[in-house]
């Protein structure tokens, strides 16, 4: 008989527990969580995200030689290997965010496709080049994708993989920290302690803006800094409620320091980053924790702001700002230009990753609008259903689930997918390489809730036993569908 079958009076019991929705059945003991059955390769690949900086590459690869990228390359060639070899069925495994990647690879294979016939025009050497590191982090957020998505399978997993993710971005964190407080860059300190790579330039670790400094902490820019700050923040809020194998301090530590990154960035995207994630996540909190984190919100930000000397003013200023401001008529001005270029290379664009403006005043701020003048209007929609569709179906996912701790973890990633698809607006996204790799690691996790949550809203309809074996399947056993046990 199976270990997972009951006794008729210990499952009537249990019925009852998940009918109402109990939350015991979403804290899974600590002991569980310590058999960490997520691959050491993709918990590091997650960490180094935030900790190697995008600006070191290896120069044999050239730009897109960073180490997180080729980690998550790595891990795509991974994927390959296992289904060409029959190691796993790739196919049991379903989930929206597989579908916004495959619009997006579509579309990508059409415009390099018309670039190399020089169907677009402007097939050069240089232009080439850029397709391809374009095509490489496709690949490298395919992988990620495919592989968290199929890993992931239980809230224990998650809740190992959201460790190691979010302790890349602390330490991101307190790179800002440093940056703010005693104006040092620590990240310059890896250019000698990665021997083999070399400094590729781009990144912008500081910027003036009215009476403060603005930092990036290990990210390119300080716009990516605040916006992948609060995409994260609902993770870190989940982690530091349900994560009972880590000391409260430390995980209140965690999320403080987020909040500050997104506060020392002055930055308009950081604000509306953060009013939309906890706005989306704050109502799928159980009921006592949704109470205290609408206490602690305007208590921790009113002291973050008496905290920063200069901090109220600059940031109040930023915001109110009116179009007269140089960083919004830059954007607007560009909109006419962009029509110009969409109107001569209409459907595939430039090519993938081709648009290199002459100047910072042409800077695209807009990832929509660069999407549409370097894939052309089929990229433009593929790109709206890769930054948009996998934060509603994590939307939904949280929606159907009666499971609390699933229900907010759901809730959780799909704040931080729409907090990347609004903010997309404001910026470039795609086009910064934290950024690039962080949100395909919220497809991942989105597709890891959606098949917990249509796991269990199939196991509802199954009847009683069948809800207690799901229930102990979802909290530390890997019977879902998927199976990548054999990456390291």
């Amino acid at each position: 008989m199976s270990r997972h079958r009951m006794q008729p009076q210990q499952s009537e019991r249990e019925s009852r527990s998940v009918a109402g929705n109990s939350t015991s059945a979403a804290s899974p003991p600590v002991d569980r969580l310590k058999r960490q059955k997520v691959p050491f390769l993709l918990r590091a690949m997650a960490f180094c995200i935030f900790f190697f900086p995008s600006s070191m590459v290896f120069k044999p690869v050239g730009a897109a030689g960073t180490v997180p990228m080729m980690l998550a390359v790595l891990v795509f060639l991974l994927w390959i290997f296992s289904v060409l070899f029959g190691l796993h069925n790739p196919i049991k495994v379903r989930h929206p965010g597989r579908v916004a990647l495959a619009a997006l690879f579509v579309a990508t294979c059409a415009s390099y496709a018309a670039l190399y016939a020089g169907i677009t025009g402007g097939s050069t050497e240089m232009a080439r080049a850029s397709a391809d590191r374009w095509l490489i982090l496709l690949m490298a957020s395919a992988g990620i994708v495919l592989v968290v998505g199929e890993v992931v399978r239980t809230l224990s997993d998650a809740m190992v993989f959201i460790r190691a993710l979010l302790a890349g971005a602390f330490f991101c964190c307190l790179v800002a920290l440093a940056q703010f407080a005693f104006g040092i860059n620590p990240m310059e300190w890896f250019q000698y302690a990665m021997p083999g790579f070399t400094y590729n330039g781009g990144d912008t670790p500081f910027q003036s803006r009215g009476a403060l400094l603005r930092v990036a902490g290990s990210t390119f820019h300080s716009i990516e800094l605040a916006v992948v700050s609060a995409m994260l923040l609902p993770l870190s809020i989940w982690r530091a409620i349900y994560d009972q194998g880590r000391w409260i301090g430390f995980r209140l530590l965690g999320t403080s320091l987020l909040i500050f990154a997104i506060a020392s960035t002055v930055s308009r995207s950081g604000v509306l980053g953060l009013v939309v994630g906890l706005a989306v996540f704050i109502p799928f909190l159980p009921a006592v924790p949704r109470i205290w984190a609408l206490i602690a919100s305007p208590v921790a930000l009113a002291g973050l702001f008496l905290g920063v000397p200069g901090l109220v003013s600059t940031l109040t200023g930023t915001v109110t700002s009116s179009s007269s401001d140089p960083s919004i008529s830059t954007r607007t001005n560009n909109y006419p230009r962009v029509e110009a270029m969409v109107a001569q290379r209409p459907l595939f664009g430039a090519g993938p990753g081709n648009y290199e403006p002459d100047s910072a005043i042409h800077i695209l701020d807009n990832e929509y609008l660069n999407a549409a003048v370097t894939l052309g209007l089929v990229g433009l929609f593929a790109v709206a259903i890769y930054l948009i569709v996998p934060g509603i179906s994590g939307i939904l996912a949280a929606r159907s689930s009666r499971n609390p701790q699933l229900k907010s973890l759901a809730g959780a990633v799909g704040a931080g997918g729409l907090v990347a698809g609004i903010c997309s607006l404001t910026f470039d996204s795609l086009s910064f390489p934290v950024f690039a790799l962080t949100y395909p690691v919220l497809i991942g996790l989105g597709g890891a809730v959606w098949v917990m949550a249509r796991a269990e809203k199939e196991a509802m309809s199954l009847g009683d036993g069948v809800q207690i074996q799901l229930r102990k399947e979802m909290v530390s056993s890997h019977k879902l569908p998927g199976g990548l046990q054999w990456i390291p």
